[in-house]
C-alpha cells in the first residue's frame, strides 16, 4: 500500500507497522526512525472532518507537534540543516506536497473550521477594550484565571486556546515566511461547497475595518478631544474622513485607491491626536481622556495593520504581513488577561495623573553659574531656619502626652505650617526636590525611539540637578544647626534652663543611632512619603488647571467685589503658583504626622526621620547635654546616622519618582540602563562638575522638551 493511500484510510486511528515504514523511508530516509516523523505519521493518519470537538482537538495536537523541542532537521538527502522552529514546519510542507489526499482532508478540514466561526471580534476587539476600572478590570481579570472559560462561538478570537503561554509569540514570530506561505496555499483551497479560507479573512479584515473606523471616529468626536484640537472646523475633522474612507474600504471591498484613501485619513487622525496631546500642557487632563487618547492610537495601530495585509501581494509578502498581525493580536490577547499588565497600566497612568505636573510647575532648579549656587544655599539656608523652629515644637508636641488625636493634629499643623511658609516665602527643603529633579530628567530623557541631542541635554542638566541637590544640603544643614544651637542658648538664657530633658536629649541621640535603631528603615519608610507628597502636589495642580479654576476664580464675582478685576486675577495667578507647593507641603505635614499614629494603632512601631528635622534634633539635644557630649561616641554616631538619612531620603524618593516618570513617557529599559552607564562614566570622569558649577559662565541649559500634562484620576 503507498503512502498516499495510507494516510487516508478512515476506519483505523493508528497506522499499521507496514504503513508506518513506508511513510518514514520516503519522508525521512536518513532517519526513518526520527520520533518527529512517527508522529506526523500518525497526526495526519486521520483528520477528522466532521465533528467539530475532533476538528479542534486534532488542530491542538498538530500545534503542539510544530512546537516540539526535538529539531526534524537533516532527515533528507537533500536537506540542509534547519532551525529548529523552521526544521518541523518544513517537513510537514514536505509530506503535504507528497500526499495529495492528506491536502485535500486537511483542506477541507481548514474549510470547515472558517465557515462556522468567524473573526471579527479577534481583528477589531482583542486588545482594545474599554477598561472602564482599575477594580472591575482586575476582578474580570482574576475570576477568569479561576473559573473555566465557556467556548466561544466566535472561536478566531479566542487566540490563547491555542497558544496559551507568552513565550509561544516567540514561537511564532521565528516560523519563516516561505514554507508558511505554501502551506497555507496547500490548505487555502478547500473543495466545494466549503468557503475559501482566503476570502473570508479577507471579509473579516474589511469588517473589521468598518468597525474600528466607526468607533474610532466615535473618540475622536468626542468634546474632550475637540475642545483641545482648536482652529479646526468640525466638518474638516479627519476623524470624519475616516468614517467615510471605511465605507469606502467596505463597499469596494479593499480596492487599492480606497487603502490609499484610508491611509491617509489615518495620517490625518494621528495629527489631530498630536495636537490634542501638545495642548494638554495648559489644559490638564482626565482618566478618561488618556485612556481615549490610547484608544484612539491602538486603533489607528490596527487599522494600519489590517491595511498592510489587505495591501500586500498574495503570496509571502502577504503572509508575512499577516503573521505580523497575528503576533500583534496574540501579545494583545495575552496582555488583557494578565493581571500584571494591568497594574502596569494603572502605574503608567497615575504617572501622567502626577509626575508630569511635578516637573511643570515644580522648582527648576537648574544651577549653571556660581551665583545661582549661592542663591539656592541662601534659599536653603531659610529653610533650614524654619525645619529647626519645626524640630524644637516637635519634640515640645511630644513632651505634652496627649492623646494621639490632639497629639497627630498639632504635629501636623506644626509640619504643615511650616511647610507652607517655606513656599510662601520662597524657601528650600533639600529632600522635597529629588521628586522635582526626577521629572525633569524623564522630561529629558523622552519617550521611546532615538531623539536628536538627548545625551547632549542630559550632559547639561545632570550636572545642574545634582550641584542643586547639593547646595540645597548645604544650606538646609548648615542653617538648622546653627538655628537649632541659637534656640537652645536663647531658651536657657531666659529660662535658666535647657530647652531639652537629659533623658529626652539622651532618647534623641539613641534614635539616631545608625545600627542599634531602625532608623536607617524609617529614613527610607520617609522617602517615600516625600515621593508621595510630590505626587498629592503634581495631582492637584493637574485638578486645579483641568477644572480651569484659575479661570473660575479671575471671573469670580464675589472675588471682583472684595478685591477688583485686577485683584482677582492676581489672586488666580498666584493660586496657580502656589497650588502645588500648598498641595505637598499640606500632604507631607499629614503624612509625617499621622503615619506613627496610624501605625501605633496597629501595634507598628513606625517613625519618622527626616535629615533637616533629624539634624535640628540632634543640635537640640547636643545643646541639652553640654559641649562634652558632642565629642562622645553616641553623638557622632547619631552624627553619622543623620548622613545616612540624607543617603536614604533623597535617593528613596528619587528613584521612586524617576521610576514613575520614566514609566509616563514609556522609556525602555534598555534606555534606561543606558543613562545609568553614562551617568557612572561621566561622574568617574569628571565629578567636579556635579558638585561645584564652573568658574565661568557657561551657556544656559537648555530645559527639557514639553510633554503631556497629567491626568486627572477619575474613577
Amino acid at each position: 500500500m503507498s503512502a498516499s493511500a495510507s494516510l487516508s484510510l478512515p476506519f483505523r486511528s493508528e497506522p499499521s507497522g507496514r504503513e508506518m515504514d513506508a511513510f518514514c523511508v520516503r519522508y525521512a530516509p536518513r532517519a526513518p526512525g526520527h520520533a518527529a516523523v512517527r508522529d506526523l505519521c500518525r497526526l495526519l493518519y486521520v483528520i477528522p472532518s466532521e465533528d467539530r470537538e475532533a476538528r479542534d482537538a486534532w488542530v491542538e495536537r498538530c500545534i503542539a507537534w510544530l512546537r516540539e523541542p526535538r529539531s526534524a532537521s537533516g532527515l533528507h538527502e537533500e536537506e540542509e540543516p534547519q532551525p529548529l522552529a523552521a526544521s518541523r514546519l518544513k517537513l510537514l510542507v514536505r509530506v503535504l506536497e507528497g500526499e495529495r489526499a492528506t491536502r485535500l482532508a486537511l483542506s477541507r478540514l481548514v474549510g470547515a473550521v472558517c465557515a462556522e466561526a468567524h473573526g471579527l471580534k479577534l481583528f477589531a476587539q482583542v486588545g482594545l477594550g474599554d477598561h472602564p476600572g482599575f477594580f472591575s478590570e482586575l476582578a474580570d481579570r482574576v475570576l477568569h484565571r479561576l473559573l473555566p472559560t465557556p467556548p466561544d462561538p466566535e472561536r478566531f478570537s479566542d487566540l490563547l486556546h491555542l497558544f496559551p503561554k507568552p513565550g509561544d509569540v516567540t514561537w511564532l514570530e521565528s516560523l519563516p515566511a516561505g514554507p508558511l506561505a505554501r502551506l497555507l496555499a496547500m490548505v487555502g483551497e478547500p473543495p466545494p461547497p466549503l468557503p475559501d479560507p482566503g476570502m473570508v479573512f479577507r471579509s473579516y479584515l474589511v469588517d473589521a475595518l468598518t468597525l474600528l473606523g466607526a468607533r474610532i471616529a466615535a473618540q475622536g468626536l468626542t468634546e474632550e478631544v475637540r475642545d483641545r484640537s482648536p482652529g479646526m472646523a468640525f466638518r474638516a475633522s479627519p476623524f470624519l474622513r475616516l468614517r467615510r474612507a471605511c465605507d469606502s474600504v467596505l463597499a469596494r471591498n479593499a480596492a487599492p485607491d480606497t487603502l490609499q484613501e484610508l491611509e491617509t485619513a489615518v495620517a490625518g487622525c494621528r495629527s489631530v491626536t498630536d495636537t490634542v496631546t501638545q495642548h494638554l500642557e495648559a489644559s490638564g487632563l482626565s482618566v478618561k481622556l488618556v485612556y481615549r487618547l490610547d484608544s484612539i492610537q491602538g486603533g489607528l495601530d490596527r487599522m494600519e495593520a489590517i491595511a498592510r495585509v489587505l495591501g500586500a501581494a498574495p503570496g509571502e509578502d502577504r503572509c508575512r504581513e499577516g503573521l505580523t498581525l497575528i503576533l500583534h493580536l496574540l501579545r494583545q490577547a495575552h496582555e488583557e488577561r494578565s493581571v500584571r499588565e494591568l497594574a502596569k497600566t494603572r502605574l503608567r497612568l497615575m504617572a501622567r495623573t502626577t509626575i508630569e505636573r511635578v516637573g511643570h510647575s515644580g522648582e527648576h532648579p537648574l544651577i549653571s553659574t556660581r551665583t545661582e549656587f549661592h542663591g539656592m544655599v541662601h534659599s536653603a539656608s531659610g529653610g533650614g531656619l524654619l525645619a529647626a523652629v519645626t524640630a524644637a515644637l516637635s519634640l515640645f508636641i511630644s513632651k505634652l502626652s496627649l492623646a494621639p488625636f490632639f497629639e497627630g493634629l498639632l504635629a501636623t499643623l506644626n509640619y504643615a505650617s511650616s511647610f507652607v511658609a517655606m513656599q510662601f516665602l520662597g524657601f528650600t527643603l533639600a529632600a522635597r526636590q529629588p521628586s522635582m529633579t526626577a521629572a525633569m530628567l524623564a522630561g529629558a530623557i523622552g519617550g521611546k525611539g532615538p531623539r536628536p541631542g538627548r545625551m547632549e541635554r542630559l550632559e547639561e542638566l545632570i550636572p545642574c540637578l545634582t550641584r542643586s541637590q547639593l547646595a540645597a544640603l548645604l544650606g538646609n544643614l548648615s542653617c538648622v544647626l546653627l538655628a537649632s544651637v541659637g534656640l537652645t542658648l536663647v531658651f536657657h538664657q531666659f529660662t535658666g534652663r535647657p530647652l531639652l530633658e537629659p533623658g529626652q536629649a539622651q532618647a534623641v541621640m539613641d534614635s539616631l543611632h545608625p545600627w542599634r535603631s531602625a532608623t536607617l528603615a524609617w529614613a527610607a519608610l520617609t522617602g517615600v512619603l516625600l515621593w508621595a507628597s510630590s505626587l498629592a502636589s503634581g495631582w492637584l495642580e493637574n485638578f486645579f488647571v483641568y477644572r480651569r479654576l484659575p479661570e473660575a476664580l479671575a471671573h469670580h464675582r464675589g472675588l471682583q467685589k472684595l478685591l477688583g478685576d485686577t485683584g482677582a486675577h492676581d489672586f488666580a495667578g498666584f493660586m496657580l503658583r502656589h497650588v502645588a507647593g500648598l498641595g505637598g507641603g499640606v500632604t507631607l505635614g499629614l503624612l509625617l504626622a499621622l503615619v506613627p499614629e496610624v501605625g501605633s494603632f496597629f501595634g507598628l512601631p513606625l517613625e519618622i526621620r527626616h535629615v533637616t528635622l533629624s539634624l535640628g534634633a540632634l543640635a537640640l539635644a547636643g545643646g541639652a547635654l553640654g559641649a562634652q557630649s558632642v565629642l562622645t561616641w553616641g553623638f557622632l554616631a547619631a552624627l553619622l546616622g543623620t548622613l545616612g538619612i540624607a543617603a536614604l531620603n533623597i535617593g528613596v524618593s528619587f528613584a521612586l519618582a524617576l521610576t514613575v516618570a520614566l514609566r509616563a513617557r514609556d522609556v525602555s529599559s534598555q534606555e534606561s540602563w543606558r543613562l545609568m552607564r553614562w551617568v557612572g562614566l561621566r561622574l568617574l570622569k569628571e565629578p567636579r562638575s556635579f558638585l561645584l558649577p564652573p568658574a565661568s559662565t557657561p551657556a544656559p541649559v537648555a530645559p527639557p522638551e514639553p510633554v503631556a500634562a497629567p491626568a486627572q484620576p477619575e474613577g
